[in-house]
């Protein structure tokens, strides 16, 4: 089973940006981001399929946020910029055990997970 490791994360003003990282010990599928602030549920943010030609973003980012891959590297990317205090979070990347395009917004589409990177956004 593929391991991955997300990295990034950290403290930032609003308004600011960061580049999150999560690199994967092998080849995936797909990979998705995901957050959890503190007591609330873990929600998708953004999402890009082995080939790239599938990208998906949860509303809340969309125009912030850019996912994207280095194949080579099995290693996604997620820049956020313009960031907000509602983007605090614990921040989880994501794979699929098996082909996936579809519903890549879905927790359910992704088998394997990350450790998290916390992302502190204050005001």
């Amino acid at each position: 089973q593929v391991q991955l490791v997300e990295s990034g994360g950290g403290l930032v003003q609003a308004g600011g940006s960061l580049r999150l990282s999560c690199a994967a010990s092998g080849r995936t599928y797909a990979m998705g981001w995901f957050r959890q602030a503190p007591g609330k549920e873990r929600d998708f943010v953004a999402a890009i399929s082995w080939s790239g030609e599938i990208i998906v973003y949860a509303d809340s980012v969309k125009g912030r946020g850019t996912i994207s891959r280095d194949s080579a590297k099995n290693t996604v990317y997620l820049q956020m910029n313009s960031l907000k205090p509602e983007d605090t979070a614990v921040y989880y990347c994501a794979a699929p055990g098996s082909p996936r395009t579809a519903s890549l917004e879905r927790i359910y589409a992704y088998d394997t997970w990350g450790q998290g990177t916390q992302v502190t956004v204050f005001s």
